[in-house]
């Protein structure tokens, strides 16, 4: 009885120190997460976190521009999220004059709010559970190659067959998403309210909120204030409406309280969001397989990329700003890929994957099926097979598509048709042919294509290292076309090719272009060197695809096999289950914790600005403190927002599960009140997208009483702060 006692305890304080995996779906929590999540500390009723005939605080949490998570902090429509999630729309608004990167941003009053265009804030009306619809559907429906199941045009109609059926309302601002869960065995339709006018109320400085940038970046213990704050308008009457000057901000239908009393060791939390992608029901082959492919070319490619990119930021304050968004984006999965790689092997997660597989095959026998050993042998023959076009894709995706932006410009396919069919601009005419339609639709593409933030001559040195690179990586024989160009007109120099694209092409300048489009002829778009390289890429990347088109297909059907045999056999020993992360809203929960990474080495669970302090280096972009922030420091000026102690807190770490998409997700207490907002995962977690470890995996999070003392003391815009409603 003893030995039982001792066990008991031990298990207890085993789980208080660490994490709960899973991303749950909202739909399946009273049934299967209510009480764990009760017995953890959750203080309010289940259905105060969602419930699908009431208000929760689910309608306070959206999606922000399609990649983040946001909450909603006042009665008006205000928005927080990341920093790093709204700084594509800082550097948007920002110039050499207005540098709102390095000075951080303010509305002082409604009217000095900036329309951010191309942004969308969504919230989730419904989620439905509608698996025997579509399975009624797809056993009815003509699907001749067996794909209806995955396919996203087909589960499209599916969804508005439905939405008809149950007279579902849909306006130009709602959106249906019916998407697969568990490798397909089961289906939820997203009814979604999407807002188009949103605008930027705030920003820090980067020097707050990227503190530490790439060195920090993914690592713990962290100091950036990584937030920013937007606010939803909608027309008068409420609704949903493009940009308008008159229209007003969102009165919405809830906000997240605010708690100012912070958190301590071994505190519950809850987190919502939109967690983008993970590969939980992988086998083995395939965790090597990624280790191989996907993070051994984004690491390869990538240091390439943003080693070019820095220095030529670092020279100039226009490139800087034109690149910054750019370079942050390929810089974050550079550095999870390069962590994911060292902690799989660090934390023997083949070995793990290969458990787990025996477990679910012993399964198979023990129950008198061999559908999973079927399965099982087919995804490992796929995996071998398709492994030379799964790196060579990779290769094409890193270097072309994502690294030479000249392979962006707009496809010239239907001016060169319509130039080989005759026709001509007629100047003297007001009469629309073919040409002229080719031309407009041309130069419309070729407006996004000369953007502010694209320099020639920048993505002319980046262009001649990668495509260096992704000649060093495939063999001769195996490249796309435009190297028998290279090897033949330019004698397999990359330069002088890349040179002759930038000198020589219509898309060089705004200019040449211009003076294209006033006289156009079929025999200089035939010649056009970037024309003919955007051309090869896209064939070279189809060609990968077809190579693999029928592993595709049948790993898909694999996969399902496999998926509904580890649910069945979570079923039978009785354990919760979650499907991967789809960019769909789920809930996931832990515990405040400092943890261990190895021996001898102990993170506390929270950092102050006193680490701020401790880091700066004058000397170093990452590290720049402003002289606003030390003054606050040093006169310890922190208003009612610093800890009991008198120290101001920064952030903390909590055994959430989180992964992309999470970005901006609000945390919660044990009452369902704000008290931080998820940004990053510790470096340790990174193998968590494929394998979850509950004693190293840590959700990084900005204290709210950071972002607070941020806007008050150090931006001087506490109007925002009156907006809020705050709980002492």
């Amino acid at each position: 009885m003893k030995k039982s006692l001792l066990l008991s305890l031990f298990t207890l304080t085993t789980l208080a120190g660490h994490a709960d995996e899973g991303m749950w779906m909202l739909t399946d929590l009273k049934e299967q997460n209510a009480a764990t999540m009760y017995d953890m500390g959750l203080d309010i009723s289940i259905d105060k976190v969602y419930c699908p005939d009431s208000i929760s605080l689910k309608d306070a949490v959206v999606h922000f521009g399609g990649g983040c998570t946001g909450e909603i902090i006042s009665a008006e429509g205000l928005v927080l999220t990341n920093h790093h999630c709204g700084y594509s729309y800082i550097q948007q608004h920002s110039s050499v004059e207005h540098d709102y990167l390095t000075d951080g941003f303010w509305a002082m009053s409604r009217k000095e709010e900036l329309p951010c265009k191309g942004l969308t804030v969504t919230f989730i009306d419904k989620i439905l559970d509608v698996t025997p619809y579509v399975k009624e559907q797809l056993a009815k429906d003509e699907d001749p190659e067996g794909l209806n199941y995955l396919s996203p045009s087909y589960l499209s109609k599916v969804a508005k067959r439905f939405a008809e059926q149950e007279n579902i309302a849909i306006t130009p601002f709602t959106a249906l998403e019916l998407k697969p869960f568990y490798g397909a065995n089961r289906y939820y339709l997203f009814v979604k309210t999407i807002y188009k006018d949103v605008r930027m109320v705030g920003a820090p400085p980067s020097s707050i909120g990227k503190f530490g940038a790439d060195t920090d970046n993914w690592m713990w213990p962290r100091h950036c204030g990584d937030f920013s704050m937007f606010r939803i308008y909608a027309a008068p009457d409420g609704k949903p409406a493009d940009y308008n000057e008159s229209n007003v901000p969102l009165k919405v239908k809830k906000h997240l309280a605010i708690n100012l009393g912070g958190i301590k060791e071994g505190d519950f939390t809850f987190v919502m969001g939109f967690p983008g992608r993970n590969w939980r029901y992988m086998i083995s082959d395939e965790v090597e397989e990624r280790m191989q492919t996907t993070n051994f070319m984004r690491k390869t490619v990538r240091t390439i990329r943003l080693n070019n990119l820095l220095e030529e930021m670092l020279k100039s304050d226009k490139v800087r700003i034109q690149y910054a968004s750019k370079y942050a984006s390929s810089a974050n999965y550079w550095k999870n890929a390069i962590g994911m790689n060292e902690g799989l092997v660090h934390l023997k997660v083949l070995d793990t994957k290969k458990k787990q597989q025996e477990k679910l095959l012993a399964y198979g026998r023990e129950t008198g099926t061999d559908a999973y050993q079927k399965a099982f042998d087919a995804i490992r023959e796929i995996v071998s097979k398709r492994r030379n076009a799964v790196y060579h894709q990779q290769a094409i995706y890193e270097v072309c598509k994502l690294g030479t932006e000249f392979y962006k410009i707009p496809s010239t396919d239907k001016v060169l048709q319509a130039l080989k069919e005759g026709y001509k601009a007629p100047h003297a005419t007001k009469e629309i042919n073919p040409l002229d339609h080719a031309l407009n639709q041309l130069s419309k593409q070729a407006d996004k294509f000369f953007n502010k933030n694209y320099n020639p001559e920048v993505d002319r040195k980046v262009s001649k290292a990668l495509l260096k690179t992704y000649a060093e990586l495939i063999p001769a024989e195996q490249r796309i076309s435009i190297f028998k160009v290279i090897d033949k007109e330019f004698k397999g120099n990359i330069d002088a090719f890349v040179d002759a694209c930038f000198d020589t092409s219509i898309f060089r300048s705004r200019e040449a272009f211009d003076n294209f489009v006033a006289k156009p002829d079929a025999k200089t778009l035939e010649n056009d060197l970037m024309v003919q390289y955007a051309k090869s890429v896209d064939q070279g990347y189809a060609d990968t695809d077809a190579a693999m088109k029928a592993e595709t297909d049948a790993y898909n059907l694999a996969h399902k096999t496999w998926v509904e045999g580890m649910m069945k056999l979570k079923q039978h020993e009785g354990t919760p289950i979650y499907p991967d992360a789809n960019s769909t809203l789920r809930l996931t929960y832990g515990k405040v914790g400092s943890y261990s990474p190895k021996d001898g080495v102990e993170y506390n669970y929270y950092t102050t600005l006193k680490g701020v302090m401790e880091k700066e280096d004058p000397d170093n972009y990452e590290f720049v403190v402003p002289a606003r922030l030390k003054e606050l420091y040093n006169k310890k000026d922190f208003g009612r927002y610093a800890m009991k102690n008198g120290e101001m807190p920064l952030c903390f770490v909590t055994g959430t599960d989180n992964t992309g998409g999470n970005s901006g997700s609000p945390v919660f207490n044990h009452k369902g009140e704000l008290i931080g907002t998820g940004f990053d995962r510790n470096y340790e977690g990174l193998t968590g997208d494929i394998a979850y470890h509950p004693q190293l995996q840590r959700a990084a999070c900005v204290d709210i009483r950071y972002t607070l003392f941020i806007i008050d003391k150090f931006a001087g815009a506490k109007h925002l702060i009156d907006e809020m409603t705050l709980v002492e």
